[in-house]
């Protein structure tokens, strides 16, 4: 079995093609079960956030499980993958390793460092576990993600400045609005994105903070933190957006939902009212909340993810930034490594198990060619038999665990089964082939990666046919 993540970024695709896959949080557990009823998928975790759709996924193949996940990508966005292909990032075995641990790190996030992406990785295991699509694989390598993510941000100053989404997207405002001390701002959505938002206004000086949420409940909620702290806040209707954004500087949107939440039609009333300065919309969903419309009417300044991800993409730099490469890089080499040896385990328990079936048998036939054998004097050479046995594997069960942890280590095993005859379709007998820490395709491969044959089953750390390399 091996590990493939297939998905669609800022830095693969425009927010337009995004939008057309954003998964709503309430379909992830049907996709999920979608994924399971495939042929080729073991386990899977669905990564949905406001700039990436991801699918890590346990296969028995590489092509295999690619089409799988793809179709069921598809499927679930209404259109055929091919038509999404040239976005679409493929990491398999030990690239999938790396990848995640970069994610968790935020050095793939838009706003590179965020740590934002760690609680929605954990969230999204969470889902995966309730619904049943994580196995042991994905426990082990996700929860070392986040290890490594928490690491990362601790152990380098790549954090620093506390940046993400919603403070950039806010940051554009401020700078329309020549500050946001006093500003009266409408939040639409209560969730994770909602909450920080309010944060964020909260320290710059917002005059009001008005929360319009589809639950009342859960835009109280958020109200009651934010006047916790001192700012005037108070929940409102999305029945009564107009009449909100009328007296609003600031409208940021980040609901989560599928469909635009923000029309028109409230905008431009609201803008028929006579204001000073103009009205500053950040929305910050996917697929988007407001209306692309809204931002052709005179008086609105529009923050989006595209614009986010214009200004964003090229940004990251610095010592940080290498130091938490660095970090990523030997976690994961680490971390393949432990797997490469943890898989040669088998092999050298059935060599072991092999040597002690030939030492049984031999000692019973010396009890038939010697049945008058004195019991101590038996039991001393078997004993003897048994040390020299466990002293001859010594040496090459030791040095076989320590060179799997090289990229070729499975030969190393592969020799042990031919040599001494072990089984291999034996479940204690077979370590998992693992020959390479590093593969992934994205774009225009990905298509012909979808039309190739099947492969033999490959394990972590393999790298996927020659074809799609």
């Amino acid at each position: 079995m091996s590990v493939l993540v297939v998905g669609l970024s800022h830095r693969s695709a425009p927010v337009e093609v995004l939008e057309r896959l954003a998964v709503a949080p309430g379909d992830v557990p049907k996709l999920l079960e979608e994924m399971l009823d495939r042929s080729h998928v073991e386990e899977a975790v669905v990564l949905s956030t406001c700039n990436r759709i991801e699918v890590c996924a346990v296969v028995d193949a590489f092509h295999g499980g690619l089409g799988d996940v793809t179709d069921v990508l598809g499927g679930y966005a209404g259109v055929p993958i091919g038509e999404l292909s040239d976005h679409l990032f493929v990491h398999y075995a030990g690239s999938a390793v790396q990848h995640l641990f970069q994610l968790a790190a935020g050095l793939d996030s838009m706003v590179v460092g965020e740590s934002q992406i760690l609680g929605q990785l954990r969230s999204a295991y969470a889902v995966a576990d309730e619904a049943g699509s994580v196995g042991k694989v994905l426990h082990e390598l996700v929860q070392q993600a986040l290890r490594v993510g928490k690491r990362v941000h601790a152990g380098t100053g790549i954090d620093e400045a506390g940046a993400s989404v919603v403070s950039e997207a806010l940051r554009d405002a401020d700078r329309e609005l020549d500050g946001l001390a006093g500003a009266r701002a409408v939040i639409v959505g209560a969730g994770a994105m909602g909450a920080l938002a309010a944060a964020h206004l909260r320290r710059a000086g917002a005059g009001e903070i008005v929360v319009a949420n589809r639950s009342v409940s859960g835009g109280e909620r958020l109200v009651e933190k934010v006047t916790e702290h001192g700012v005037p806040a108070r929940s409102a209707s999305l029945d009564d957006l107009a009449t909100e954004f009328a007296s609003a500087d600031l409208v940021v949107a980040c609901t989560g939902a599928i469909g635009h939440v923000v029309g028109v039609d409230p905008v431009a009333a609201a803008l028929a009212t006579p204001r000073e300065r103009p009205l500053v919309i950040c929305d910050l969903g996917l697929p988007r909340d407001v209306d692309p419309a809204v931002g052709e009417l005179a008086g609105v300044r529009m923050v989006d993810l595209i614009t986010l991800q214009r200004r964003l993409l090229d940004a990251a730099d610095g010592g940080s930034v290498a130091a938490a490469q660095e970090m990523v890089d030997a976690e994961a080499q680490q971390y393949l490594a432990g797997q490469r040896s943890a898989e040669v385990t088998p092999t050298v328990t059935a060599l072991r198990r092999r040597a002690s079936e030939v030492v049984d048998a031999e000692l019973l036939r010396l009890d038939s060619r010697l049945p008058g054998l004195d019991g101590q004097v038996r039991e001393e050479l078997s004993r003897t038999v048994r040390r020299v046995v466990d002293k001859l594997l010594h040496t090459p069960t030791v040095q076989v665990k320590r060179l799997a942890e090289g990229p070729d280590g499975d030969s190393y095993a592969a020799a042990l089964r031919t040599l001494f005859e072990l089984d291999p379709q034996a479940a204690a007998a077979v370590a998992a082939p693992v020959r390479g820490t590093d593969a992934s395709v994205d774009g225009s491969d990905v298509g012909a990666a979808l039309n190739a044959p099947l492969d033999p089953v490959p394990s972590i750390g393999s790298r996927p046919p020659e074809q799609v390399s």
